[in-house]
């Protein structure tokens, strides 16, 4: 057993990423980057991903070793090892600010709302002149809103009406993290359901630029009644409710 981790598994920084070179793939490489993933690369499926995260569980110094390395699937799977609970503020806004894009800020997002700092952060964030850290932001509301019972609903709905007033002026990236926003918080009760279902009639129609993919962007409400029939057939009482008994999706996404 590793007196470290007190694990029986142990990966080195150097292991970790002979393995992520050995799984890329060219066509992958190809994928992530129509996406907007910055080089270097190797190009690791998700599912790769997800059979390395099954071995090594949770591993901080390796994730943050493997953050430094600046490599994209080496900083996504550093994403998905992390210790939430050991992650400072601080680090956090670092690995926004280095992440390049919004295809991994929207992980760190996820990595924050399981840790302490993720109010203040959102509530900064929100305030930000840097767009990625805004797009950033909204993904954290998102996912706040989606799992920690601890945010109120009142705070929800003044961030709804923040994304109706700004959203179409946004940024690209800001505003499909504002999309999805919207989405989240209209899944986490009845009261804020009817709220988004509002804001999103008012907002109308959602242009944002996915580039060189087949990515579309989800009309909000459809997405919304969507979750809510889907919930209540597996006998939950909201998105959010079910939402509660499943695997954190920065593990499982």
């Amino acid at each position: 057993m590793n007196a470290r981790t007190g694990k029986l598994f142990l990966m080195t920084l150097a292991e970790t990423m002979k393995a992520l070179e050995k799984a890329g793939s060219a066509q992958t490489r190809k994928t992530y980057a129509r996406h907007g993933a910055p080089e270097p690369m190797f190009g690791v499926s998700y599912a790769a991903l997800k059979a390395l995260v099954k071995k090594i569980k949770v591993d901080h110094e390796l994730a943050l070793g493997l953050w430094k390395s600046g490599n994209f699937d080496a900083r996504n799977l550093a994403l998905k090892i992390a210790d939430p609970a050991r992650m400072s503020a601080k680090e956090l806004e670092r690995w926004v600010s280095e992440c390049g894009g919004p295809f991994l800020g929207r992980y760190v997002a996820m990595l924050a709302a399981e840790g302490p700092h993720a109010p203040a952060l959102a509530k900064a964030w929100l305030k930000s002149k840097n767009y990625a850290q805004r797009a950033a932001a909204w993904a954290l509301v998102g996912h706040l809103a989606w799992r920690d019972a601890a945010t109120s609903d009142a705070w929800l709905l003044e961030r709804l009406g923040e994304i109706e007033k700004k959203i179409h002026a946004a940024d690209n990236a800001e505003r499909e993290a504002m999309n999805q926003a919207l989405i989240t918080i209209g899944c986490r009760s009845a009261a804020l359901k009817k709220a988004a279902l509002a804001s999103a009639k008012r907002i109308g129609t959602v242009d944002v630029d996915h580039g060189d993919t087949a990515c579309k962007t989800p009309d909000a409400a459809a997405a919304i009644e969507k979750a809510w029939a889907y919930s209540t057939s597996k006998g939950f009482t909201s998105p959010f409710a079910l939402e509660a008994e499943r695997e954190s999706p920065r593990i499982r996404c």
